[in-house]
């Protein structure tokens, strides 16, 4: 049974969402064989305040590029 746990910062839409649930199922069907029944996908959101990237939190490294 597999189990993927997807973290993400917060932002996509639900269509986006459903996209990557399908394209991971697809995946581990085609490379692994796994029946898309026993596959779970779980998709975490995180604030960009509780992300961190390149030393610093998200929100903040994003104000910085722009």
């Amino acid at each position: 049974m597999p189990y993927v746990n997807l973290q993400i910062t917060k932002g996509a839409t639900r269509e986006q969402k459903a996209q990557l649930v399908q394209e991971f199922t697809d995946s581990l069907v085609r490379v692994l064989g796994k029946k898309p029944e026993h596959t779970h996908i779980v998709i975490q959101e995180i604030e960009e305040a509780d992300w961190g990237y390149a030393g610093m939190l998200t929100d903040d490294w994003k104000k910085a590029q722009k």
